[in-house]
């Protein structure tokens, strides 16, 4: 009877069917149906490992997977192949021989199409690299029986004896059998704590993570030889998943296939793809019925809900289930979105003080005011005729809603406010490292470097081999023996020998990258600014055309209509290079080669930010500090190419047009950008997916009938691509809320209706659409909070240039204190327009209909302080341009000085750390102390006691007598046998 070699690699227990059967079967003559008739007969196994959770044998939990993809034979699917690799077995197995379960040989194997040589050095490296998990410890099992096609998935257990020997490399705290209690407020603070805890407990999360505790346990860096310390009463929750995938990555990082052409971790594993992704798995489903309870239901019921956003985030259960890096971006974004509510407030007042002053304002009511009968210079030459400036009403009526003195109180609030902001998420760090037990988190980070990463690997590889190529160049006449010697040392290079310690990377060698980088910044910057000027000779160009119009209402709106569309212009603009840039930036930053994951991490952040800062703020800062500076006067524009004039800001200044620029493109980028396509793009891709999914799938019922496995599942969820999106989303909103808050005070406003989405758009993203990230350890927000100070402080400059020069504030206060003659605003906007003869226009800069208002125009007026056409300096500066300008640059300095040392001051008086943190960390450390003093103690009573039993043991023997049988002199010499060990 023939031998079935097709069931050699599967243990006859796992499908419940003797082997002795399965060849009897065969015999029959039902072999075609064997794999029908074999799940028949069994019962389901999927069951019994949770559907993926577990392996095959139910009792191992898998902590990572591993993706491949592989090419199936022509001539049909091949058996179930669920291979699973014994710990006793799979460790005696040798390097040069395959690994069981790493595919099977069929009997008709010649008649199988060859596989093409890429297939093979792929298979080759993953049996290489999963041997080498193998004798690192890991417990390995293979499935390709999937409903997807073409893809095999590796399940990664990392038993306990390696979990232990990682933990301690790694330093981990784990808690200790030592608990304390943690100090309680006494007398009014307690009784005002239990009534803010009463009152805010319909908006507290219900999940025990968030319940205030009054006891913790002592944690110490885990240690196999002080396993005593540690609560070891449930071995298989001690280490969590997050903490068993975080080690298991670490193993995948550390480990490499040698065999091939260079060594290569899993990181360059799965960029020449020889894995298709590696991810730890979810805890289980979050919706459907019978799902069992695990702590992604609970996030998706208490926090990826939208229902709940008016709740706080369970952050303590977010940090157990993503690790402490993301747990403090949504602790920070938690913060942030909280100290934006009184900021939104104070905004609400000062518009709402705007909106109850319009009517008492006296610049805007002359400007209204048609009995003055101001006739304004045309705005453009030929095409453009004169214009009153009560047409202008309604736009000098809106810029008293943002230009107002409360504006001025405001940009100082706000610089305190970015302070304060500053000083409560430092103390909320701290309260967070404490929690998360991350206090001394430097002292680990220095023991356990990062790894080098593939790339700066390869990089330093290449290098050498460059080295040895030349070496060889030079004594070309080799003896065979030499050059034998040489190739050898050669081979021992690319088998994995660690060349970054030896080798390194120099200036000299990334030179290249640095000048392509120098390069291509200026480039996308000048690119920039080349877009915005673009978008200035669009709004020339359109004015002057809109200005033909022969309708009065055409007239009067161009320069609404001109602003509005430009803005929209730059937010599409602003949309389409912010996501080039995110790649040019990560482009530019590849090139370089950073040799570890933090420092690509740091300069991607450093380029990403510089080029879409100046890409969303360059016509912000346009329009404040640019626009209608260098127009020239009448007589005597300034021009672009010879024909287009430069634009002049309205008779109500420049700060309207900043609004509206600033509300745009806050407006537009955080509902198109950030939740549009925050929503929209996965939702097409996962659509996209499932769609060729079902393609596949129909080709199988039998397959489609079968429920999925939890790896199956997560395989088709989004990869995670780090935080660095979505900091770099909020740190651009930050900057609209301060650097030009003075001509939008409902920014903080809009800012905090975003964010109350967004928490929970990226929650829901999290736990539903992507793939669980690697826990990453982390005690603060690295970069992110330099840059979030320097925001900060270049926002006191901006706001205080703001007031000073694009606003009206300093006019009208030198006007009301040095040239007004009542003491009120009265004749304010006669004192800031200048006069100009219209004899004196160049020739063919005249209107060409300058019977337009109905009468001959000799005298127009235009924004300016200069001299009237009737003195002797005619058309010269003025000296109250002088006397404003002097007070403008005065209160720059005064204002900037005077925020700053405010803000330092508010730095210097909340302290970093809260005091009863200071306080729990001291009396940690007591108590640390104290539990070794014990120990120690223990172990010298411990001495002693067996020094006094050894002495007394000496005693009885020296006291026997020496006439004793021989049989029993050797038990009495066995009295002097021990030792004394002190």
């Amino acid at each position: 009877m023939r031998v079935n070699k097709k069931y050699s690699c599967l243990p006859a227990e796992e499908k419940g069917i003797h082997i002795i059967n399965i060849r009897a079967i065969e015999d029959i003559g039902y072999d075609q149906h064997e794999s029908t008739l074999l799940n028949s007969l069994s019962k389901n196994p999927d069951a019994d490992c949770k559907y993926g959770l577990y392996f095959r044998d139910g009792k191992r939990k898998v902590d990572y997977i591993l993706v491949y993809h592989y090419k199936k034979s022509s001539a049909g699917r091949t058996l179930t192949r669920r291979v699973h690799h014994n710990d006793s077995s799979a460790r005696s197995t040798k390097q040069d021989q395959p690994l069981p379960g790493k595919g099977v040989q069929l009997e008709m194997g010649e008649s199988e199409p060859h596989v093409d040589y890429h297939e093979d050095d792929k298979r080759f490296r993953r049996e290489e690299y999963e041997g080498n998990l193998v004798e690192a410890g890991l417990e390995l099992e293979r499935d390709e029986d999937t409903k997807i096609h073409g893809i095999g998935f590796v399940k990664i257990h990392a038993p306990w004896n390696v979990l232990c020997r990682e933990a301690e490399f790694l330093k981990l705290k784990m808690p200790t059998k030592k608990m304390y209690q943690i100090n309680q407020t006494h007398g009014l603070l307690k009784k005002i704590n239990s009534v803010i805890q009463k009152i805010t407990e319909p908006i507290q999360p219900k999940v025990a993570e968030h319940k205030p505790q009054t006891v913790k346990r002592l944690s110490y860096p885990f240690s196999r030889e002080k396993q005593h310390l540690f609560d070891l009463s449930d071995r298989d929750s001690f280490f969590d998943s997050k903490t068993r995938s975080t080690i298991v990555y670490e193993i995948l990082k550390r480990t490499t296939c040698t065999k091939a052409k260079y060594s290569m971790g899993i990181t360059s594993l799965l960029a020449n793809g020889v894995y298709s992704a590696a991810y730890p798995l979810h805890d289980g489903d979050y919706e459907g019925e019978n799902v069992e309870p695990n702590d992604r239901k609970l996030l998706c019921e208490e926090w990826a809900s939208y229902g709940v956003f008016y709740k706080y985030q369970p952050i303590d259960l977010v940090r157990k289930y993503f690790g402490e890096k993301i747990g403090l971006y949504f602790a920070w974004l938690g913060v942030y979105t909280q100290m934006l509510i009184p900021a939104s407030i104070v905004g609400i007042i000062v518009f709402l003080y705007g909106c109850a002053t319009v009517d008492e304002n006296i610049p805007s009511m002359e400007m209204c005011d048609q009995r003055n009968n101001i006739t304004m210079c045309p705005l453009c030459d030929r095409t453009c005729s004169y214009w009153k400036m009560s047409s202008a009403c309604a736009t000098a009526r809106a810029s008293h809603l943002f230009d107002n003195p409360a504006t001025v109180f405001f940009s100082v609030f706000m610089a305190l406010w970015a302070a304060t902001f500053m000083e409560h998420w430092k103390r909320k760090q701290m309260r967070l490292n404490y929690r998360w037990d991350l206090t001394g988190f430097e002292e680990e980070e220095e023991a356990v470097k990062d790894h080098p990463r593939a790339e700066y690997e390869a990089k330093v590889l290449e290098k050498s081999l460059r080295k040895e190529h030349k070496h060889k160049e030079k004594h070309r006449y080799f003896p065979e023996e030499t050059a034998n010697k040489w190739r050898k040392r050669v081979k021992t290079v690319m088998a994995g020998v660690k060349l970054t310690d030896k080798e390194k990377l120099t200036w000299k060698d990334r030179f290249p990258a640095y000048l392509t980088n120098f390069v291509g910044i200026i480039f996308m910057v000048g690119l920039t600014f080349a877009i915005v000027f673009g978008v200035i000779i669009y709004r020339i160009s359109t004015a002057a055309a809109l200005a033909i119009s022969s309708t009065p209402s055409g007239r009067s709106s161009v320069r609404v209509t001109v602003t509005a569309t430009a803005v929209i212009i730059n937010l599409v603009v602003i949309i389409i290079l912010d996501e080039v840039y995110g790649c040019i930036a990560r482009w530019l930053t590849q090139i370089e080669v950073p040799k570890t994951d933090k420092n690509f991490e740091e300069r991607l952040i450093f380029k990403a930010f510089l080029l879409k800062f100046v890409n969303a703020y360059t016509p912000i800062f346009y329009v404040a500090f640019f626009k209608g500076r260098f127009v020239g006067r009448p007589g005597d524009y300034v021009y672009i190419f010879h024909s287009f004039r430069m634009e002049e800001c309205a008779p109500g200044g420049c700060l309207m047009e900043l609004c509206i620029q600033l509300s745009i493109i806050m407006l537009g980028k955080q509902l198109i950008q950030n939740n549009l396509f925050e929503i929209g793009i996965p939702k097409m891709k996962k659509f996209i997916r499932y769609m060729k999914l079902k393609r596949r799938r129909s080709l199988d019922h039998e397959e489609h009938m079968k429920k999925k496995q939890r790896y199956e599942v997560d395989y088709n969820l989004e990869p995670f691509a780090g935080l660095t999106p979505e900091y770099m989303e909020m740190i651009i909103q930050f900057g609209f809320v301060t650097l030009f808050v003075a001509s939008f005070p409902l920014a903080p406003l809009f800012a905090l209706l975003n964010n109350i989405i967004e928490i929970r758009l990226d929650a829901k993203k999290f736990v539903t659409e992507l793939r669980r990230p690697v826990a990453v350890r982390a005690k603060d927000i690295g970069i992110w909070y330099n840059i979030l100070r320097g925001i900060g402080k270049l926002a006191v400059i901006i706001n205080a240039f703001v007031i000073s020069f694009t606003s009206d504030f300093i006019p009208r206060l030198v006007y009301l204190y040095m040239y007004s003659e009542n003491g009120t605003m009265h004749g304010f906007v006669n004192h800031t327009l200048s006069s100009f003869n219209v004899s004196d226009f160049q020739a063919g800069t005249a209107p060409n209909d300058p019977m337009d208002l109905g009468y001959e125009v000799q005298i127009c007026r235009y924004k300016d302080y200069r001299e009237p056409p009737w003195s002797e300096n005619k058309y010269d500066i003025s000296k109250d341009f002088w006397a404003v300008l002097a007070a403008r640059l005065a209160f720059v300095i005064v204002f900037q000085n005077l925020v700053m040392f405010m803000s330092d001051f508010v730095d210097w008086i909340i302290p970093d750390i809260p005091k009863d943190i200071s306080q729990q960390i001291h009396k940690e450390k007591v108590l640390m102390v104290e539990v070794f003093m014990r120990e120690e103690q223990g172990k010298l009573q411990m001495l002693e006691t067996w020094k006094d039993k050894d002495k007394k043991k000496g005693e009885n023997c020296n006291n026997h007598s020496p006439r004793l049988s021989r049989s029993h002199s050797g038990s009495l010499s066995s009295c002097h046998s021990y030792p004394l060990d002190v």
